[in-house]
């Protein structure tokens, strides 16, 4: 076996995630490996692809602290107000960016915009080496550090590193080599993805609508164009896709209304099972487990990502202040500072989107009349409305420096 190469930070997936992690890093005194198994600027790459995601104002202000959102901001369209509604029931809840305080609750941008920006970071720094195409084969864990088998085409190359990052998704090569077990909950749901041309402008209001055939989102886009999320249940998912565009425009519009006008146009659909997915483990010595490596949830809500992103905050803190204090960045007291920051945030959002996916899947009357009052409740009372839009806008809790916008 040929002598391993030193690192003192192995990111295992080179997506949204693991890149904000290294990008975060940046100005730290600290070599650090990425392993991709797919180019990074690749059609293949599932992070970086046209899906357009919800930043939280958090999420943005993450990247402010990074240095990036200057090069992100052209690209995103912010989202100035939310209307929440169940179709066919009273309830509706309006959550506006004015009254919040701030001068968006979060901006739309696709995830290839993202994935540009971050690559073209890694690109630039000195203390990052990328390997891609590449995977993981196998982990060892050695005196002080663990070591990783990649395989690159024919060659094999090992690393030796301080910590290791598990950021490579839902289904996590690390968490399989190293039989780390996770609770799985399939929702029998799929969320439809496409793009949207509507016959009014948005005028930057996000919609989330609760239906009989499953929540679905319209969020605004650049060119007046909208993001579609549109959960149904699994048994409907072919029917819906193998409609052709107009009736698929039609069945839309019977489910979300004419708040936008008419729907005009659809793009390319793509349909994504989904499943609540939460890793038994979020550290070990020398490992950590971030993003959808450690948890996957619903889309309802549009929380996915930002609470992914936030790991990357805490994460990347705990990491630059043992770098500080002279400490292992691997020990396993610096990662139990990181899984007792991450705890909380992690359980309610889960209990959050959840809950919600049950309450508005309920077609019993006395839940959708219960559900509805809770609505209009929140509509009528201050104090409930700021607390969801605090969620909304990912600002619950402990906030890290770079939650703060500001630099590690």
């Amino acid at each position: 076996m040929s002598t391993p190469k030193n690192a003192d930070l192995l990111i295992i997936g080179g997506g949204m995630v693991g890149a904000s992690l290294a990008c975060a890093l940046k100005e730290k005194p600290i070599k650090i490996v990425i392993v991709e198994a797919v180019p990074l600027h690749s059609q293949n790459q599932p992070s970086y692809d046209d899906r357009a995601i919800a930043l939280a104002y958090g999420s943005q202000r993450i990247f402010q602290g990074m240095g990036l959102w200057p090069q992100m901001a052209p690209r995103a369209t912010p989202i100035k107000k939310i209307h929440i509604s169940d179709k066919g029931h009273f309830g509706i809840t309006r959550l506006d960016s004015e009254k919040e305080g701030v001068e968006a609750l979060g901006q739309v941008i696709a995830g290839r915009d993202i994935g540009n920006v971050l690559a073209e970071q890694l690109a630039s720094q000195e203390n990052v080496e990328l390997l891609t195409p590449a995977k993981l084969s196998d982990i060892r864990y050695v005196e002080g550090a663990v070591e990783a088998d990649i395989s690159q085409g024919e060659q094999t190359v090992t690393i030796k590193a301080k910590l290791m990052v598990a950021a490579d998704g839902g289904n996590s090569s690390v968490r399989q080599l190293l039989g780390i077990a996770s609770d799985r909950q399939a929702y029998g749901q799929t969320a439809i993805i496409a793009n949207i041309t509507p016959g009014r402008p948005h005028n930057n209001v996000a919609y989330e609508r609760f239906t009989d055939s499953g929540p679905l989102a319209l969020l605004p886009m650049s060119d007046q164009r909208c993001s579609l999320v549109w959960t149904q249940w699994q048994q409907d998912v072919d029917e819906v896709m193998g409609l052709d565009d107009a009736e698929f425009l039609a069945r839309l519009q019977a489910r979300f209304g004419y708040r936008l006008g008419a729907l005009k146009q659809v793009g390319k659909r793509a349909a994504y099972p989904l499943c609540l997915m939460q890793s038994k483990e979020q550290i070990r010595p020398r490992l950590a487990i971030i993003g959808n490596a450690a948890h996957a949830i619903h889309p309802i809500a549009g929380q996915g990502f930002n609470l992914g992103i936030r790991d990357v905050s805490a994460l990347a803190e705990c990491v630059s202040d043992a770098l500080a204090s002279g400490q292992d960045i691997g020990d396993l007291a610096v990662l139990q500072r990181y899984a007792e920051w991450r705890t909380q945030d992690h359980s309610e959002v889960i209990r959050f989107t959840d809950g919600l996916v049950h309450l508005f899947s309920n077609a019993d009357p006395l839940a959708a009349f219960g559900r509805n009052v809770g609505l209009t409740l929140m509509e009528k009372l201050p104090p409930l409305k700021r607390l969801l839009g605090r969620q909304a806008m990912g600002l619950r809790g402990r906030q890290p420096r770079l939650n703060r916008g500001l630099s590690l």
